[in-house]
């Protein structure tokens, strides 16, 4: 219940933001207005370390989402220097993070999507913005990954290392 007066009060905002959005770019009035509302309703969230492509790619996708479909997208975890992605990797080698050099979140490429039902609707619609989900043991793990060919599914993070043994 919280989750959707959360979701409710965003979409109120991200309307009474329209018009300050317009007057700053009228034609990216859409895309401001929803990501100054997100921004408030996901404080914490940090788009920085992203490639240009990647943070182009959810930007366009999260617009889409909140205007066309009324679903939030908002992120837990983007980009991580190669020091945190160590520590993760240490840390949580049981649920099999991957060593920084094969880690797509070090590179910049990886998002890890929130609430559940942003990643579901990322799911159904980012082949469209080149995000794909990657792992099917991580609901909330996609990938930028343009080029003409969806990359296939894996089992979970270390599943190509164990093939390859």
């Amino acid at each position: 219940m919280k989750e959707l007066v959360f979701a409710m009060v965003t979409r109120v905002l991200a309307v009474l933001l329209l018009i300050p959005a317009w007057l700053r770019s009228p034609r990216d009035a859409r895309r401001l207005a929803c990501g100054w509302a997100l921004s408030l309703r996901f404080p914490a969230e940090d788009l920085a370390g992203l490639t240009g492509g990647t943070l182009a790619a959810f930007t366009a996708a999260r617009t889409e989402a909140f205007w066309r479909h009324r679903t939030l997208l908002g992120v837990t975890s983007g980009h991580r220097d190669a020091a945190e992605q160590h520590r993760l990797f240490l840390v949580e080698t049981g649920k099999r993070v991957l060593p920084p050099k094969d880690s797509a979140h070090v590179r910049g490429t990886a998002l890890d999507i929130r609430p559940r039902e942003g990643a579901q609707w990322l799911e159904d619609h980012g082949a469209r913005f080149a995000l794909y989900r990657i792992y099917d043991n991580e609901w909330w793990h996609f990938e930028y990954r343009p080029g003409a060919v969806p990359p296939a599914r894996l089992p979970h993070p270390g599943w190509q290392a164990e093939v390859t043994r």
